[in-house]
């Protein structure tokens, strides 16, 4: 999928892309290891293009690099009041730098698993659709649960995810389980195994 191409957008959406080619160049060429992840990770690999900000997976040990490497490329790096990302503009446009996912230290595996695609014209690491997924509904909480922002993700790229690893990597939550019910009974994911293992 070479994502960046389609209709026309608008100027906040430009500004957005515009935010996510430069810290993706910046990372890289800082020797940061990163992933894509979120709404233009979905995007990237064939889903709806989100509308508010832009998000990158870091490691615990690398999120300090990536500020410095982010400063250096003329980006306005801020400390976000949550202790699990911080936060950088390029103009207007937000790019959130998250380093924990469902309160815990992001694992560098996962990052490792991203692959590379061909993103407005820059080559960057995106998360894979399975673990994409898995870092969508392993976020969701009392706090936080709108199945809204992840269903359409998971409709676009269910041909890409894994559905098994998927309900093994999120069994632990209880919010996970729940939108996979949801996905069961949209015939969005395929039907889980009548085998007993």
């Amino acid at each position: 999928m070479l994502a960046g191409y389609g209709p026309s957008v608008n100027e906040e959406q430009q500004q957005l892309r515009e935010a996510l080619k430069r810290t993706a160049v910046a990372l890289k060429q800082g020797s940061v290891t990163y992933a894509l992840s979120g709404g233009y990770a979905s995007w990237a690999l064939g889903g709806p293009e989100p509308e508010h900000d832009v998000d990158f997976l870091v490691t615990e040990e690398d999120a300090e690099r990536a500020e410095e490497v982010l400063r250096a490329a003329g980006l306005r790096v801020e400390q976000a009041p949550e202790d699990w990302l911080f936060k950088a503009f390029h103009g207007e446009a937000m790019v959130d730098i998250l380093f924990h996912i469902g309160g815990a230290p992001a694992p560098a595996e996962l990052i490792r698993r991203a692959r590379d695609v061909e993103v407005l014209s820059v080559q960057m690491r995106v998360l894979e659709a399975t673990d994409l997924l898995a870092t969508k509904m392993v976020a969701l909480s009392e706090h936080s649960c709108d199945f809204g922002t992840v269903l359409p993700a998971a409709r676009a790229l269910r041909e890409q995810v894994d559905w098994e690893r998927l309900r093994r990597d999120t069994e632990h939550s209880d919010f996970a389980q729940a939108l996979l019910y949801l996905t069961d009974r949209l015939a969005i994911s395929p039907p889980r195994s009548a085998c007993i293992h």
